[in-house]
């Protein structure tokens, strides 16, 4: 049919230059291999697409389609001949990737063009790289913190091990080249990208680079002082609580918040304390401090008077 390939286009056989070249970026975005996986209709679409514009856009090619001379795959008519068009080894000129110039454009980053086409009537091969793949994964804090191995499982079944960067932050994506959908025609494999979700942690909170944790101490250890064990990120270590500490009060861990990373030194970790009172009522406690209290009187809101009124 003589108007085969603008009917694959939507086109008019008059239709200008802009307009076809219009039509075939839409119906290529819309049939893409890429963003119709499994789909081979789609995909046939795509080709016959392809094959259209590869003609309507040569203005030369256009006009031998048009005359008939021929047909809608490139080929010579039947009762069309080579004349001066063929070229001098026998090779088809219709079936090169010439013409192609903005659909690489358009997918330079989903695919490739392959070379000259075959001769005879197969069609142009094109290589086509993979789609890419998305991928969420839970990982711990300390797993973010301190880096980690992990293995996960692909939409598609296929297992991959994932090195995890010290540091890595809720929300950030890590791309694995070469592991997404396969490529077509010889094109490279897409990329897989995977979302790290960071899963909150009951002791530990990150704010930047360094770690803040809440440490309950008991009124002994503030008042007269303490070593103490206290967890890290990266394991338990010894820190020394001041004579005289009060709930509020913070002490620095240096280096012991988020590990180094090759352009990022380690973080510290923020030690807030909290005053813990015993649970169960203390005779002896309750009688020390009434007696302390009335030969010590303070008030720990003195700089509040003034206030008291306000709205």
């Amino acid at each position: 049919m003589e108007d085969e390939l603008y009917g694959v286009l939507g086109v008019a056989k008059n239709a200008a230059s802009d307009e076809i070249r219009k039509a075939y970026r839409a119906l290529a975005k819309k049939y893409h291999p890429d963003l119709n996986p499994g789909d081979a209709e789609a995909e046939e679409t795509f080709k016959k697409v392809q094959t259209a514009y590869g003609i309507l856009s040569d203005e030369e090619k256009r006009r031998r389609y048009d005359a008939g001379e021929i047909d809608a795959q490139g080929n010579e008519s039947q009762r069309g001949y080579y004349r001066e068009y063929a070229s001098a080894d026998g090779e088809n000129p219709y079936h090169s990737s010439a013409g192609f110039d903005d659909f690489s454009d358009m997918f330079s980053d989903l695919f490739r063009a392959g070379g000259p086409g075959s001769q005879g009537g197969e069609r142009a091969n094109i290589r086509m790289r993979g789609g890419d793949v998305r991928y969420s994964m839970e990982i711990s804090l300390l797993e973010a913190v301190n880096g980690a191995k992990k293995r996960v499982t692909m939409p598609d079944g296929k297992s991959l091990d994932i090195t995890v960067p010290p540091g890595q932050r809720d929300g950030q994506m890590l791309r694995l080249r070469g592991q997404g959908m396969p490529g077509l025609g010889g094109g490279d494999a897409g990329d897989a990208y995977v979302e790290v979700r960071v899963a909150p942690h009951k002791i530990f909170h990150r704010r930047g680079n360094n770690i803040h944790l809440d440490l309950p101490i008991a009124l002994n250890e503030a008042v007269l002082g303490a070593k103490v064990r206290v967890p890290t990120a990266g394991g338990a270590v010894t820190m020394t609580i001041p004579v005289g500490s009060n709930s509020g009060d913070t002490l620095r861990l240096k280096g012991k918040g988020v590990a180094a990373g090759k352009e990022r030194a380690a973080g510290d970790q923020i030690v807030t304390l909290r005053v813990v009172l015993p649970e169960d009522p203390d005779e002896e406690l309750t009688s020390f401090v009434e007696g302390w209290a009335t030969d010590h009187p303070y008030d720990p809101r003195a700089e509040m008077e003034g206030y008291e009124d306000a709205q």
